[in-house]
């Protein structure tokens, strides 16, 4: 899988075939007596229930009329979750940004498609519109909406862009200018994918190491508020990523020459995501539900790690901690130029051999290999 328009394509084109096959069936239904018509028909329905049945419990994502399916998908985060929100002043908007899908710049923090748009591939759906795209492309709202902003986090952060308390005020808006009706919320799935910049906020504003884990606590607070109250609004299943090892970053790599992680981050991680996990459970219990699903993104990235680094993996990244896009000099990242607007950056030979695209967000291929984990998929499965 390269990109998930083929999939929509076959998916569109066999759920026509299904369409017309049941039409089929129909119509040699009308020409039987009214006896056998009954019967026929209740024997249809009840074969294609249990038919439904048993894919959404094995976890299929193969459609089925009868099987339930997410009618939209709503997106709440930061740039590993963003399609086109930050303005045209943001890296995603500049060359080389989006060279490998759609082959220019398009909004979203890597060479193609980023983590919300693999999320609904796996719901079968086509990736919600941006919502500052929304009101140009109102007729793509049928998919839901993504609200997510890079560089933003649970607080606001030195990105001039709504944190995620503003974006779910954004879907309030749509529900109070009645958009999107409540009831058609339930079979909605949100996706939050946060907390990131928070820390790194933390640390460029000078916060100190010794109240790191009191900042933490803080930040799972407030997500644990949001979650909830996106679950008020209507929504009845909602995924929300745990951190990924952000000692891996490229960012943080690069003082060991790429070669290893920064271990006391991934510490800090691993605290943020153990209250996650903590948070989560309480709130299924609050809710009497399964609602809320934490996205196993930490040991995905892990796996690809592992798996690079042991070979085991079809096409196996060149070092998987250093990145594609790299800036030439200490001032300058990916997509930097100069005032004569000369390139101040370089680019890998090809994308698909590196695990990253620049110096914190993984390339087109990296979010394939993660979305294609155990971890990760075990995770979707819930979703169900």
């Amino acid at each position: 899988m390269k990109t998930l328009r083929p999939l929509y394509k076959v998916l569109d084109s066999w759920l026509f075939f299904k369409y017309l096959s049941s039409l089929s069936i129909l119509q040699n239904f009308l020409i039987m007596d009214t006896q056998n018509l009954f019967f026929s028909l209740l024997f249809f329905f009840l074969l294609s229930f249990f038919s439904g049945f048993h894919q959404v419990v094995e976890g299929s994502r193969v459609s089925s009329h009868f099987a339930f399916r997410h009618k939209k998908l709503f997106v709440f985060g930061d740039s590993y979750a963003d399609t086109g929100n930050n303005k045209d002043w943001a890296n995603s908007w500049k060359v080389p940004y989006g060279i490998t899908f759609p082959g220019k710049p398009a909004g979203r923090f890597s060479d193609g498609l980023v983590l919300s748009d693999f999320i609904a591939g796996y719901l079968e759906l086509k990736t919600p519109i941006a919502y500052e795209w929304s009101k140009k492309l109102d007729h793509r709202l049928k998919y839901g909406v993504n609200f997510a902003y890079g560089g933003t986090g649970v607080f606001d952060t030195l990105a001039p862009e709504p944190n995620m308390t503003t974006q779910i005020g954004f879907l309030q808006q749509l529900l109070d200018d009645s958009v999107f009706l409540k009831w058609g919320l339930k079979t909605s799935v949100a996706l939050v994918s946060v907390a990131g910049n928070d820390y790194s906020n933390y640390i460029t504003t000078n916060g100190s190491a010794a109240g790191f884990p009191a900042f933490i606590s803080s930040v799972v607070s407030q997500l644990t508020e949001n979650l909830k109250r996106i679950h008020d609004l209507g929504v009845r299943k909602i995924a929300v990523t745990a951190l990924p090892p952000l000692g891996c970053l490229p960012r943080s790599t690069a003082q060991f020459s790429f070669q290893q992680c920064n271990e006391t981050e991934n510490i800090l991680v691993n605290l943020h995501n153990q209250l996650l996990v903590q948070a989560v459970n309480n709130l299924n219990e609050q809710t009497n539900s399964n609602s809320f699903v934490v996205l196993d993104i930490y040991n995905a990235f892990w796996t690809v790690f592992n798996q690079t680094q042991a070979h085991q993996v079809s096409a196996a990244f060149e070092n998987p901690f250093q990145p594609c896009c790299v800036g030439v000099d200490a001032g300058s990242s990916c997509a930097s130029v100069d005032e004569h607007g000369e390139k101040k950056y370089t680019v890998c030979s090809n994308p698909k051999t590196k695990f990253f695209w620049d110096t914190v967000h993984p390339t087109q291929e990296g979010w394939l290999a993660i979305y294609s984990t155990p971890d990760l998929q075990n995770s979707l499965k819930q979703l169900w």
